[in-house]
């Protein structure tokens, strides 16, 4: 059987995307040019802000004045609940030395990078889970700095509960820069900051342009584009939930896709029945978002049977990946792209993205069929060492120095030679490839 559209979309998440390159470029080379007055002018531009680029800590304190004592014990939860999982995931990397042959050592070192610079969204919602999300992964690391940027509101400054969220969080810095200007203070070290090794963080397309522009320079997490979100149904699914569940996906923006994947007709047009209603019932910013995701992007797909939806799934690479379908353990199993993985009806991706643990920060647009999500790895090199007893280097050197000439690299040869014309003066080896 073939997979049935009972939905198709319309438009992908890339249609329509503004060519912003050039955008981003110039005001990168401004910046990097002009320095702290330069990324000062463009805060003053495009937020409408000229208060204090850095933030002090008497604002810092007046601002988490400001957050009432239930937010702020909601905060303390999902700040203590990604702490708790960013050890376990550091914990599952540790230093090892292996003695690859007699005599000779190999190991791994896992080293956090120095500086990490972390964006915050805060135009046309705050995201104080953004801020718990990557200070907190950064902070368990062990980055000795890590810098806070979130755009200010015109003459207020940022949202007292992200600078609170930040701040508990462990950043070192909380600046009051927005957008490709934001991401510049961080990679050039202004202000008095030190240069970013890597830019993490979620961001509207001009920031996504500006940390794909300067990887290299910098480090980052990833180059996202819209949100995505798929579920998968069995029958037994409840469609109610699901239709929430997608519903509550599309409102982070109006190119944000959302799919069902499911082998049940019924199932599927009730989903799409329930759909509109529940999008009509949203606020009027959300509702518009949604509207224009569903109507556009989304997607529902009769497969099958289960197989034929896993592969779907997989072919599709899902930022967020929900299954509420039988035998549970069978999807966790099986499925192998996506970014994160919500299993069962009593979880969901609004959990994930706020308050559960698990880092929401996740590649989008296809991107989890070769990477995975913001973690606390992403803070960390993993380099790699050795040392050697003479005894132990005989073997490596003689088939170094094959190796080296068969490909034309008499140097690298040489430095073999050298050694075991030290080490074993009253031997001859034979270091000819073609012998």
């Amino acid at each position: 059987m073939a997979r049935d559209y009972l939905k198709k979309a319309t438009l992908t998440a890339q249609s329509g995307a503004a060519d912003v390159h050039d955008i981003v470029q110039g005001i990168l080379s401004d910046i990097e040019a002009g320095g702290d007055d330069t990324a000062r002018d463009y805060a003053q531009k495009f937020d409408n802000y000229a208060g204090n680029i850095i933030l002090t800590s008497d604002e810092i304190s007046a601002a988490c004045a400001l957050v009432p004592q239930a937010l702020k014990d909601d905060i303390q939860f999902a700040h203590d609940n990604v702490e708790r999982f960013a050890q376990a995931q550091k914990a599952t990397v540790s230093d090892i030395a292996y003695e690859v042959v007699p005599g000779m050592i190999a190991g791994q070192k896992a080293i956090p990078v120095d500086a990490a610079g972390c964006y915050i969204p805060g135009g046309r919602y705050s995201h104080i889970a953004s801020a718990i999300m990557t200070v907190t992964t950064a902070k368990v690391a062990g980055c000795k700095h890590i810098t806070a940027t979130s755009p200010p509101r015109p003459d207020i400054g940022i949202a007292p509960a992200i600078i609170y969220a930040a701040h508990i969080s462990g950043a070192d810095t909380i600046m009051a820069l927005g957008g490709v200007q934001g991401i510049a203070a961080m990679t050039f070290g202004l202000f008095g900051l030190p240069k970013a090794n890597i830019l993490v963080g979620p961001g509207n397309q001009y920031v996504a342009e500006a940390k794909r522009i300067l990887f290299g320079r910098v480090g980052i997490d990833m180059v996202a584009g819209p949100t995505d979100s798929l579920i998968i149904a069995d029958a037994t699914a409840d469609p109610h939930i699901i239709a929430t569940d997608l519903v509550s996906q599309a409102e982070h923006g109006y190119n944000s896709p959302v799919w069902l994947v499911t082998d049940n007709h019924e199932l599927a047009q009730d989903v799409i029945a329930r759909v509109p209603a529940l999008i009509a019932a949203l606020p009027e910013l959300n509702r518009v978002n949604a509207q224009a995701a569903w109507r556009d992007y989304a997607e529902v797909i009769v497969c099958a049977d289960r197989e034929d939806m896993a592969a779907c799934s997989d072919d599709y690479a899902p930022e967020h990946l929900t299954v509420q379908a039988e035998d549970l353990d069978w999807w966790l199993s099986r499925l192998s792209c996506y970014g994160s993985l919500f299993l069962g009806e009593e979880t969901t991706v609004s959990y994930g993205d706020k308050a559960s643990g698990t880092n929401h920060v996740l590649p989008t647009s296809g991107a989890a069929g070769y990477t995975g999500g913001l973690s606390v790895h992403k803070y960390m090199k993993i380099v790699t060492w050795q040392k050697s007893t003479r005894e132990g280097s005989k073997r490596i050197a003689q088939a170094t120095a094959r190796i080296s000439r068969l490909e034309g690299m008499e140097g690298h040869a040489r430095s073999a030679d050298v050694r075991l014309a030290k080490y074993f003066p009253n031997e001859e080896f034979d270091l000819d490839p073609a012998s």
